[in-house]
């Protein structure tokens, strides 16, 4: 639960919401929730006056609201990654006929900000907008591998470990030999982890410096490609990342200023 007073406890009810990835009732949303019933009601109406969610009375249900759309429209538009890469996206997706992913992360689970369908799309969990575990994705294991040590431990505590499929690596040590495998080799793999069927490779999107700020993968079904067809992708793939890595560290975000240098 946040720290952050009357805002950070109705953020974290507008969060409850958008975790059910549906509409969803009162009842619901009371058994899961640490605030009392009159407290809950009362953050849901406020979030509701405020068009942040949108109740709708003949089900009795809250889903998100149209206010939080066109916020996330300008969240996107000035500081995520996907209209930096938007261009590189598109050539890597026209080359390789695969589905292409943009990832970022968002307090220790990614967030997917822009896809690219395969030629034959194949239906995944993935979706611009969405949120899924780092843990077991081929871009979260990618940009988990790369982060500074500290900032690793710290996102590994955050990390749900729960086993989707026979395959997930649901366990910390497993995972922390992973992503040292990731580091020598270069690029991740998502062997099934996350959903079955569904295969990746994937690197991570870095600065000069070596900064995190994303992570690119190539995705298909285990029926529609193999790991051999997507090693001989890593070139194209580690390329896209490096072209939307120099892009991002030459964008200049609405307001930002270069910096001034002085004579000594």
């Amino acid at each position: 639960m946040s720290g952050d007073g009357t805002v950070g406890k109705a953020m974290d009810v507008l969060d409850q919401v958008a975790a059910f990835g549906r509409p969803v009732r009162f009842g619901a949303l009371l058994s899961a929730s640490p605030f009392p019933k009159a407290t809950l009601y009362r953050f849901l109406q406020t979030l509701t006056n405020q068009r942040l969610l949108e109740y709708d009375a003949e089900h009795q249900t809250y889903s998100l609201g149209v206010r939080l759309v066109r916020l996330a429209h300008a969240a996107w538009t000035q500081s995520s990654l996907a209209p930096i890469a938007r261009p590189h996206l598109d050539q890597l997706s026209a080359k390789i006929g695969l589905t292409v992913h943009l990832a970022q992360l968002d307090n220790g689970q990614v967030l997917y900000v822009d896809k690219r369908n395969a030629v034959h799309p194949v239906e995944m969990f993935s979706q611009a907008g969405k949120v899924g575990p780092a843990y077991c994705t081929g871009v979260g294991k990618a940009m988990l591998a790369f982060l500074p040590e500290l900032e690793q431990r710290r996102v590994l505590t955050q990390q749900s470990y729960h086993r989707f499929t026979p395959q997930t690596l649901a366990e910390p040590a497993k995972l922390k030999a992973e992503l040292a495998n990731i580091v020598e080799r270069g690029h991740a793999y998502d062997r099934e982890e996350h959903e079955p069927g569904i295969i990746c490779v994937a690197v991570p999107v870095l600065t000069g410096h070596d900064k995190v700020l994303g992570g690119l993968s190539i995705t298909g079904s285990t029926q529609t490609t193999n790991y051999q067809k997507l090693d001989a992708l890593v070139p194209d793939l580690k390329a896209a990342a490096l072209a939307i890595g120099q892009h991002a560290e030459a964008w200049r975000f609405p307001g930002d200023h270069p910096i001034q240098q002085t004579g000594t």
